[in-house]
């Protein structure tokens, strides 16, 4: 899976006390790509040289399932008025068919057949995913667009044309059970249809580009070869702002999170004697109050031991006034976590630091090979209950 976005560097942001730690990312809108599968798109005339029935017991065991899948469907479609499985019991049909054609029971290229037979009857197409990303506004182009999103009005086009409702070729084959001669010759057949769909989609970028008055060649060749390899799981990621999360965060959410038991109640945290497992909200927002209250007295609560009485009916204070202003009037705050907040006293413990420091680590890692999906949202980690959740304010 891999990673496109446009050129700035991203910037991670995080805070701390002592066991409870928070992460934001601070990122432009990110597109992410991931792999693609293959069986629909094979040509079927590389199938038609090998022949199942041979009495060669060496050529038979080393026949690349693809070969096996593409034949035993062109069987059943035959017997079954062009269709393929589609019901459960169809489906054990069908691997049962794939069954009966081994020789011996340690063909593993059947197994392999038989594991990959939901490949021959899931939905051909692109998914929901694609299709929600390719008739995004976005893939409307004009000279502003990113090079991504004229990458995505050109995919648009193929898949409406040449693509036949597919998406490009990736190119690649995966390891199997298979003679050297057969899988060399089979992956030849692939690269084959990659480098003709590349080769298509290289001409539609082109195209736009001129079109929106930009330079043909603005967009290379080897970008739009990755953007092929990796245009069926393409992802498009969005993120708000901090700025926006602290002044207006989305309310149904919170209200979600403050009263969901999975997050942490807070009113019913009042009445335990120990911390409650799940108090990931209550840690967000006392987080939040604390950097508040360092604003308001240049001083974290609790950070002086003669004072901590003081700045704990302060803290409190501090996070009514917080919730308040963020909509959630009436809400209460465990006395236990106002307590633990300012019994830190903006302490650091090293293994912490570190275990945090190594998850927002990883996340700039992330974008800065442009690989794997970042998170979304906010993370808190509770030092205590070694347990973390991701906020989506």
């Amino acid at each position: 899976m891999s990673f496109y976005w446009d050129p700035s560097f991203p910037q991670s942001f995080h805070c701390f006390s002592f066991f409870h730690k928070y992460i934001f990312l601070i990122i432009k809108r990110k597109k992410i790509k991931k792999g693609v599968d293959f069986i629909h798109s094979y040509d079927h005339r590389f199938a038609e040289t090998v022949d199942l029935n041979t009495t060669d017991a060496v050529v038979h065991k080393h026949t690349p399932y693809i070969i096996i899948l593409v034949k035993m469907a062109e069987e059943w479609a035959n017997t079954h008025g062009g269709k393929l499985p589609s019901t459960r019991e169809e489906k054990k049909q069908f691997k049962d068919l794939i069954k009966s054609k081994m020789i011996t029971v340690d063909e593993e290229n059947y197994k392999e057949a038989m594991e990959a037979s939901f490949k021959v009857f899931s939905p051909q197409g692109i998914g929901p995913n694609l299709q929600k990303i390719i008739n995004d506004s976005c893939s409307e182009v004009d000279s502003n667009s990113s090079d991504f999103w004229v990458m995505v009005a050109a995919l648009k086009e193929f898949i409406a044309s040449e693509g036949g409702g597919e998406s490009p070729l990736e190119g690649s084959i995966p390891d199997m059970t298979s003679s050297t001669e057969l899988y060399v010759n089979l992956q030849k057949t692939y690269q084959a249809k990659a480098e003709a769909d590349f080769l298509v989609m290289e001409q539609r970028v082109k195209n736009l580009l001129k079109k929106i008055n930009r330079d043909p060649a603005s967009i290379s060749k080897a970008n739009i070869k990755s953007f092929c390899r990796n245009a069926r799981k393409l992802a498009v990621c969005r993120y708000r702002l901090v700025e926006d999360e602290f002044n207006s965060p989305v309310q149904p959410e919170l209200q979600k999170y403050l009263t969901d038991e999975d997050y942490g109640t807070l009113q019913e945290a009042n009445t335990l004697k120990v911390l409650p497992e799940n108090t990931a909200a209550g840690l967000y927002i006392l987080l939040r109050a604390a950097d508040r209250f360092a604003a308001n007295y240049n001083k974290f609560p609790g950070q002086f031991d003669g004072e901590m009485d003081e700045d704990i009916s302060r803290l409190k204070s501090t996070a009514v006034g917080l919730l308040n202003d963020l909509g959630c009037n009436g809400s209460a705050i465990s006395e236990d976590l106002i307590n633990e907040m300012c019994r830190y006293g903006a302490s650091e413990l090293h293994v912490v630091a570190a275990f945090v420091g190594g998850v927002a680590s990883q996340e700039v890692i992330k974008l800065i090979t442009r690989q794997f999906i970042p998170m979304s949202g906010t993370f808190i980690f509770n030092g205590i209950d070694h347990k973390s959740q991701l906020l989506l304010l």
